[in-house]
């Protein structure tokens, strides 16, 4: 078996004593023996439960073991070691064996033979941060290939980005006023059961031959919309030697759905096992009850659908919302990959034609009315070792000028592994397996949020300290080395994200739903690089209002709601959404 590469790292204190000893890698790789590597752990659990836990990643482009992806809020986690209770003890004595004999190729490999038991206690202040690779400002200069803009005869708007390095073509739909934000109130989810449906049949062709025929050409198309999105969006893609074949497939699926009763029947059955098994889940439960809190009565505070709305779904119901909302004159087509616009545009409007333009227009809700009072929700979990937590408010839209300083101030505070609240969370403190913030910035504007899972006793520890970096950012200028180091994350990844046709595309839709400025994208990494100290101050002190947040929790309330009530008065919930005394909101 092929050895497995560790990226060597350091040592963290121990989350909670007695739990034993957390030893996390980077900086140099060390060929691992197949026994230890496939004792690698799946997932960072919410707490310690084996008494040495081995981090890593088999990523070699990630720099740390806990690698962040490439937006904020999605990371890589390790895997977790696995001890059988009939070979506790030889398997223990093989783990220690393999890590005595990592410590020591470390200690070769740096120089320093240091014994294990004083890398263990290497204090956190000591440790030399070696993962900010420097980045040279000529990378940061990008100048993006511009598509080519038409509209057809029906109103839809294309855009086609030829890129012929690779016989492979990708298509994306987007279809302005489609989205979930305008179904009804007591509709929650038929937007997404009309996208996810459009695939299980139409005149001609069943769930099963649909399905088959993409197979076959080695295609793909897929539907869908998400709750709070103002669109509903069609992905196709497949070589380019028969484009014409699969294309044509899902330009069928798009004009001719027919939703036939046994399939949707089939889709309501899963809808009600997903609900069930969302509602088991402490992030989703945070999620809900934070969205409902900082949007109130907006559509965009749903995040999933109800029982009663998935039972409500009819045949009759997905075809008329398909009829009045997917109209070609709201939409636009993005193309890319191994075509010819000249040769693409004709057979566009061919296959489009039956697409016919309406009168629809696509105003969106009133926007969310910010909240001037912190109010304080409780979702009681019986027995739950852990608490999720969440805060935020509302703070800016997409077209907001201060989006791109508002990005680098969340990426000080909370953006990925090496923001605020991660170290002093996880790193200094060892609260929590990770905590991390985000912000959502759409067609409207959405809430900043931080938050994380940490150990129940720890909660009232934890919550001081995030509501203490929330004032820091604030009331603190940003050091210039802390602010080039996220501005100079920021840019770099996004010139490394350009190396995908499909990711080009996206921006160029991006651009063009949005209205930005022609340059929008050529100028993005110099405007994030021009961001400075007293633009992220600002930002703060204008979009974070810690005593307006809304603080969400989802724990055992018999242990934590004492000390949630530091923070006002507290709204209990159980699982179910439902108001403890009172019906479900």
């Amino acid at each position: 078996m092929k050895p497995m590469t560790l990226i060597l790292s350091r040592v963290y204190p121990p989350l909670k004593k007695g739990r034993g000893d957390f030893l996390h890698t980077q900086g140099r790789q060390i060929p691992l023996s197949p026994p230890l590597s496939k004792r690698l752990c799946r997932n960072c659990h919410s707490e310690p439960k084996a008494k040495n836990l081995l981090h890593a990643t088999a990523r070699k482009s990630r720099s740390f073991a806990y690698a962040q992806d490439d937006e904020p809020g999605n990371f890589a986690h390790c895997d977790t070691v696995s001890k059988g209770e009939g070979r506790k003890r030889s398997r223990a004595a093989v783990f220690r064996k393999q890590v005595g004999l990592l410590l020591l190729a470390f200690a070769i490999l740096s120089g320093n033979v240091i014994s294990a038991q004083e890398t263990l206690e290497t204090p956190t202040s000591k440790v030399e941060r070696k993962n900010r690779a420097p980045v040279s400002r000529e990378i940061l200069r990008v100048k993006l290939p511009k598509p080519q803009e038409s509209r057809l005869k029906n109103g839809l708007t294309v855009l086609i980005l030829e890129d012929h390095r690779a016989p492979f073509v990708t298509m994306q739909l987007s279809i302005r006023g489609a989205g979930a934000l305008f179904e009804p109130a007591n509709r929650v989810g038929l937007t997404r059961a009309t996208a996810q449906m459009l695939h299980e049949g139409t005149p001609t062709k069943n769930s099963l031959q649909i399905a088959e025929a993409i197979d076959r050409l080695g295609a793909s198309v897929s539907a869908g919309s998400g709750f709070g999105s103002s669109e509903t969006v069609l992905s196709a893609s497949g070589l380019s030697n028969n484009l014409d074949a699969w294309f044509g497939i899902a330009a069928d699926i798009l004009l001719q759905p027919s939703f036939p009763n046994e399939e949707l029947e089939k889709y309501k059955q899963r809808e009600h096992v997903q609900l069930r098994q969302q509602r088991t889940n402490a992030n989703f439960l945070t999620s809900e009850r934070f969205n409902r809190a900082v949007y109130g009565d907006h559509p965009a505070a749903n995040v999933a659908p109800t029982a009663q709305s998935i039972d409500a779904l009819t045949r009759d119901a997905l075809t008329q919302w398909h009829r009045e909302r997917y109209a070609p004159q709201n939409a636009i087509l993005g193309v890319a990959g191994d075509v010819r616009a000249k040769e693409l545009l004709p057979k566009l409007e061919k296959w489009l034609a039956p697409w016919k333009r309406t009168e629809l227009t696509t105003p969106l809700p009133q926007n969310p009315e910010p909240l001037r009072a912190r109010k304080v929700y409780l979702v009681d979990r019986p027995n739950s070792v852990q608490t999720t937590v969440a805060l935020g408010n509302i703070a800016i839209d997409r077209r907001s000028p201060d989006y791109i300083p508002m990005l680098v101030m969340n990426q000080i505070v909370g953006g990925g592994a090496t923001g605020r609240l991660f170290l002093n969370l996880r790193e200094e403190k060892g609260y929590t397996y990770g905590v991390y913030s985000d912000f959502s910035a759409l067609r409207y504007p959405g809430p900043w949020r931080a938050g994380g899972n940490m150990r129940t006793e720890v909660t009232a520890d934890a919550l001081a300290e995030f509501y203490n970096e929330i004032r820091r950012i604030r009331d603190e200028k940003v050091p210039a080395d802390e602010l080039e180091a996220s501005k100079r994350s920021i840019a770099a990844r996004f010139a490394l994200s350009l190396e995908q046709p499909a990711t080009v595309l996206g921006l160029a839709l991006l651009r063009k739903q949005y209205g930005f400025a022609p340059d929008y994208w050529d100028t993005y990494p110099s405007k994030i690089l021009a961001v400075r100290a007293e633009d992220v101050q600002r930002v703060a002190r204008k979009y974070l209002h810690p005593d307006a947040m809304q603080l969400v929790a989802v724990g055992d309330a018999g242990k934590i709601k004492a000390v949630l009530e530091k923070y006002g008065r507290v709204e209990l919930f159980d699982s179910d959404g439902r108001a403890l005394g009172g019906p479900a909101s």
